[in-house]
């Protein structure tokens, strides 16, 4: 486990946690990311936020949030990951 692990990377907001496996509604999204009901609208349509309809309404992932108010952690891990990756695969070659 790393500090960018994302089971356990989370940030806190306006004392609110966001956790990347908890699922938000879309104006639990806009209120977190502070943007407007519009905005979100327009980031869902052109793909800027992936979500899932569930029952005609978005659901937003808090993974999602969390890479877009914090793209380098996003990155750190994507790295973390794809070094971690080579290794297994390196010794599993090895075997």
């Amino acid at each position: 486990m790393t500090p960018f692990d994302t089971s356990v990377y989370y940030i806190i907001m306006d004392n609110r946690e966001i956790r990347p496996n908890i699922v938000y509604t879309t104006s639990e999204a806009q209120e977190l990311l502070k943007i407007s009901n519009s905005t979100i609208k327009r980031m869902l349509k052109k793909g800027l936020i992936r979500a899932n309809k569930v029952g005609g309404q978005y659901r937003i992932l808090g993974k999602e949030i969390l890479r877009l108010i914090s793209p380098k952690a996003e990155k750190k891990a994507t790295k973390y990951y794809l070094t971690a990756k080579k290794k297994v695969v390196n010794k599993i070659n090895k075997w």
